[in-house]
């Protein structure tokens, strides 16, 4: 997909995010939007184009890091409970309690025991936190093998990317096929009507961005007050020279070197 015709394409989408942030603050939804997908699949790319011109006091990202000790000892659902979206809310996960149907058996984080258990438990968890309320969306965003090994070799070769590259990216590339197991197997057992899961294809990432926002827009339901997209009319500005006030001089403050003078 051109690139010309993506921004247009998200600029008129992003217009849409707008009407959907009021109509969430306005009667209190709550939202939670799930990112899934292999390493290199795009997720975070996603996450951060949805993000570029919406409210971070409406909006959360939330990428939690490996579990501590304590939290190892608790119920598996239950550090992610703490980051579920209140009324008014949006919640993006990079990445959330499935990473225990994939990377943790296929990584050997997790028994295969604690793994069946999961299986069983999500449907359940997941039904819970529809019947409160919460509209909750699941993406797996698919990416060829191919096109995963571009952009892992576009990131080994650039500094700029270089940290998107862990230990563990590098140990998942030997292990395709059984990543590839365990997915089927999360699709066949916690692919429900209440909560299911839906495939994007990544290998384009710019037309999955505009993809991922358009299915948003068709899943939370919104309607928005015309008046809250009125042109604001703003108040006067006080003038400076009319009052008592002298204004510092710009180069008596602690003025940053200009590093780049004309």
């Amino acid at each position: 997909m051109k690139k010309k015709r993506c921004e247009k394409e998200l600029k008129s989408l992003e217009f849409e995010l707008a009407k959907l942030q009021e109509s969430v603050a306005r009667k209190g939804l709550k939202v939670a939007i799930i990112f899934e997908g292999r390493d290199a699949a795009g997720k975070g790319g996603a996450i951060k184009t949805i993000m570029r011109r919406m409210s971070a006091r409406i909006w959360r990202v939330v990428a939690l890091p490996k579990p501590s000790d304590r939290e190892r000892t608790q119920w598996y659902f239950e550090r992610y409970v703490a980051h579920l979206p209140a009324g008014g809310e949006i919640v993006l996960f990079d990445r959330s309690w499935y990473n225990r149907a994939v990377i943790e058996p296929v990584m050997g984080f997790c028994s295969e025991e604690e793994h069946e258990t999961f299986l069983r438990e999500a449907p359940l968890f997941e039904k819970m936190l529809v019947d409160s309320g919460m509209i909750l969306i699941k993406f797996w965003i698919h990416v060829s093998a191919e096109e995963q090994e571009e952009r892992f070799q576009d990131r080994a070769c650039d500094p700029r990317k270089r940290w998107k590259l862990s230990p563990i990216d590098l140990k998942a590339r030997t292990l395709w096929i059984e990543f590839t197991k365990y997915r089927d197997k999360m699709f066949a057992l916690t692919d429900t009507e209440t909560a299911p899961w839906l495939v994007v294809d990544g290998n384009d990432k710019e037309k999955a961005r505009l993809n991922i926002i358009r299915a948003i827009l068709d899943r939370v339901p919104y309607d928005y007050n015309e008046d809250a997209f009125e042109p604001i009319d703003l108040p006067p500005r006080p003038s400076i020279a009319d009052s008592d006030y002298e204004e510092p001089k710009l180069e008596d403050l602690n003025l940053v070197k200009d590093y780049y003078p004309d």
